[in-house]
């Protein structure tokens, strides 16, 4: 029996059972027990139940149906998988270009708070975290280079903190590919490139191409203590310029006072390349591709990011308040200090940029490039 038969049949019982006598009851319940299957008391319970419909559920109604679901999990994994603050200031700058949902479910997925988003991928989000090896080793001229802080609040682009990702899988034995990280402090604007072996001459390499890439002059640079950035070369390059780069180091074993390229590491490599070991020489340049054509462009021009304006202790807690999630694009137009040919640069590289084409030719090349991995590790296993 379907359940809509069960409640018809409920109903029309129900009506009887009130109007019978105490030895009709009786019979009434014994049929209404082995027609449903139930115990006398269960039985009992329902037929004594109020015969008046229910009141509407209390409070507003739904405005976010199941339909809204299914955009906002697509958007998500297009964006990255953004906390719901960024994914809510990211909507703007995403929905111009999305084709899936018409102009009413548009203007519905520009008015979700963040909140919302919250309790309708709740069930979608993945929590879990690996963590990699590392693979810095010790400079020889640290002392040359100063212990520096950032004791003072940046307030404008070119202060970049660098840091490098191992792609050794579980292995630091032999050779293999790592990524150079470079974000700056003031806008989160992050450049990423593929190197063979943590050499200074590589690293070195892959420095000056972030530099030509970026929209603005580097300032300071900062790094941690590993051979690759604290060597002779480096220094030499940054010193010797007619506008002096500030060089300076973090304290050792400190992860925290490169905070803002640690994070960074996970973001835009660990997520994108995972953990795997690549030691290949050719598939830097395949890694450089993707870097450089999309995914550095698809975070710098359409993922907000979030800056820590103050951090209180209150007893045992420590409140944090942060700023109005912004791109790193949106944060340099912003800042009033770029010159005019930067600005403009930066506005006509954004006006060829769709976040969707991007995602779409993104897991296209991934997948390729994924591809090649298996194919070497099976032939070399076999």
């Amino acid at each position: 029996m379907t359940t809509e038969l069960k409640t018809h049949y409920l109903m029309r019982v129900r009506k009887r059972y009130f109007r019978s006598t105490k030895g009709q009851k009786s019979i009434i319940l014994d049929e209404f027990c082995e027609v449903f299957g139930i115990s006398r008391k269960h039985a009992i319970r329902l037929l004594n139940d109020d015969l008046r419909e229910h009141p509407p559920r209390r409070g507003r109604k739904r405005t976010y149906g199941s339909d809204v679901d299914r955009h906002l999990r697509h958007l998500w994994e297009c964006m990255g998988r953004l906390n719901s603050k960024k994914m809510k200031s990211a909507m703007p700058y995403w929905l111009n270009f999305y084709e899936d949902a018409d102009e009413s479910m548009k203007r519905l997925l520009k008015t979700i708070s963040a909140s919302t988003i919250d309790r309708h991928l709740a069930e979608f989000r993945e929590k879990t975290r690996r963590r990699g090896l590392s693979a810095t080793s010790p400079s020889l001229i640290k002392n040359k280079i100063p212990l520096k802080l950032l004791d003072e609040t940046v307030n404008a682009p070119g202060y970049i903190e660098a840091d490098t990702v191992a792609h050794c899988g579980t292995s630091l034995a032999g050779d293999f590919i790592n990524t150079l990280t470079m974000t700056d402090l003031y806008s989160g604007w992050t450049e990423n490139r593929a190197v063979w072996k943590k050499e200074s001459r590589t690293v070195m390499g892959a420095i000056k191409s972030i530099e030509r890439a970026l929209p603005f002059y580097v300032t300071g640079f900062a790094s941690d203590n590993g051979n690759e950035f604290l060597n002779h070369d480096l220094h030499s390059y940054f010193f010797n310029r007619k506008n002096r780069v500030d060089f300076v180091r973090r304290r050792p074993y400190k992860k925290n006072d490169n905070a803002h390229v640690e994070q960074k590491n996970w973001t835009h490599v660990r997520e994108l390349f995972g953990y795997e070991r690549f030691d290949y020489n050719k598939q830097v340049k395949l890694m450089n591709e993707i870097y450089k054509r999309l995914w550095n462009p698809l975070w710098n021009y359409f993922t907000p990011v979030m800056k820590l304006q103050s951090k209180t202790r209150v007893g045992g807690k420590i409140i944090k308040i942060w700023d109005k999630p912004k791109t790193p694009y949106h944060r340099l137009l912003d800042s009033g200090v770029l010159e005019t040919g930067q600005y403009k640069k930066l506005e006509e590289v954004y006006e060829t940029l769709n976040p969707f084409e991007l995602k779409k030719e993104l897991e296209k090349q991934l997948k390729w490039f994924f591809r090649i991995v298996e194919v070497r590790s099976n032939r070399e296993a076999s």
